[in-house]
């Protein structure tokens, strides 16, 4: 019954890494997504339409491997739409985000019972 436990940590490191790496993906979209809604409300758009914007930033990030496709498309939209922000803000409120939406996922991760 019993087991070797070495092989016991070690599945427990490869679980904690696989929950870590599924966290800090689900904490990059959702910097995505709220960047997206910064820059919706630049655009003037609020409500569902701001939600639509954001859920179209997020999709951005999967054009190419990085985050310069996010950065793109927001300071193209921006620009088209007569408010051009340069490209060192837009990185810096880019930035700003992701230690919100990583603060944001470990609220919402389960919580693990203690012992």
């Amino acid at each position: 019954m019993s087991t070797d436990p070495f092989a016991e940590r070690e599945k427990g490191f490869e679980a904690k890494f696989k929950l870590d790496q599924e966290q800090e993906f689900r904490a990059q979209a959702r910097r995505n997504k709220l960047f997206g809604l910064w820059a919706a409300e630049k655009l003037g758009r609020t409500g569902p339409e701001a939600e639509a914007y954001a859920r179209t930033v997020v999709a951005a990030d999967f054009q190419k491997p990085g985050h310069d496709d996010v950065i793109a498309k927001v300071r193209t939209d921006l620009e088209a739409a007569g408010t051009p922000i340069d490209e060192r803000t837009l990185r810096a409120e880019y930035e700003k985000f992701l230690p919100v939406a990583r603060r944001q996922i470990a609220e919402e991760a389960p919580k693990e019972p203690k012992v």
